[in-house]
């Protein structure tokens, strides 16, 4: 598994697994990819997840389903490695006009689109959630 960019991995194997129909998916886990999992876990997106500690600390996602069929429709990686995104509060997207979520990383935490715009900051738009 490449590590070049960990947060489009941890996308990949969660759109790999809703699309597999698992009930789980383990990846190994860092202070970012965990913050990313609670706004998808207060939006609604996954069931729940969790962080084992150790030597390499690993997160277990429980994945959502509603009538077999997966929560997240689309899950992209907007800002890459290669060409960082960002954007200020006013000019920050809406997803499906608003019924989506696009997750930021702001100097006051990881957060949805609609709670950096009530802070009024703006940051590193690292995924579209649909």
């Amino acid at each position: 598994m490449s590590m070049q960019d960990p947060i489009s991995d941890m996308l990949t194997i969660i759109r790999n697994g809703q699309k597999a129909g698992l009930k789980q998916v383990k990846m190994p886990g860092y202070k970012l990819k965990a913050a990313i999992l609670k706004v998808l876990l207060e939006e609604g997106y996954i069931q729940s997840y969790e962080i084992t500690e150790g030597k390499k600390p690993e997160l277990m996602i429980t994945l959502k389903y509603f009538d077999h069929k997966p929560v997240i429709s689309v899950i992209k990686r907007i800002s890459k490695p290669s060409l960082r995104i960002y954007e200020s509060c006013k000019t920050l997207p809406k997803v499906m006009g608003g019924l989506g979520v696009a997750i930021v990383s702001t100097p006051r935490g990881v957060m949805t689109d609609h709670a950096a715009r009530k802070l009024n900051v703006g940051g590193e738009v690292l995924c579209y959630v649909e």
